[in-house]
């Protein structure tokens, strides 16, 4: 199983908060992921979440409490992967993409209310819309039920 942390920064616009995402385009459709990557050896996941954001997005975060763990099961095409997602706060620095580094599209901004609409990598849109309320650790949420875009 491959581990994957991500980061969920977000920032305050015309009285709503919106979620930085990057977009992909998997089999013709519009795919949004939580900045984030895999660990290099000898690496905790919150320096992964560092160093992935530095080198794709330019910029830097202090990353702090793990908000959510959940499996993806895709052993049928993938490896399984644990998505772990951290807070990520103090945003310095303007995102742009690194295409060297990423093969996302672009970047967006977009709407907490809208996450559990979009095509999102985890799809954990639903659930992290009720940390914004609380922000308490959501803690295991067992098996992300994930559409497959080819």
């Amino acid at each position: 199983m491959k581990v994957r942390p991500s980061a969920l920064i977000w920032r305050q616009q015309a009285n709503q908060t919106e979620v930085l995402l990057m977009r992909y385009n998997y089999g013709g459709q519009d795919v949004f992921a939580l900045p984030g990557g895999n660990p290099d050896r000898d690496e905790t996941l919150p320096q992964t979440i560092i160093r992935e954001i530095r080198e794709e997005l330019g910029v830097s975060v202090d990353v702090g409490e793990m908000i959510l763990a959940g499996e993806m099961l895709l052993s049928q095409r993938n490896d399984d992967v644990l998505h772990i997602v951290f807070a990520a706060r103090n945003l310095r620095g303007e995102p742009n993409l690194n295409p060297a580094e990423t093969t996302a599209l672009n970047l967006v901004w977009l709407p907490v209310a809208d996450l559990d609409k979009l095509n999102l990598y985890p799809n954990i849109g639903a659930k992290i819309q009720p940390w914004f309320n609380s922000a308490t650790y959501l803690g295991y949420v067992g098996r992300i039920e994930q559409q497959y875009f080819g």
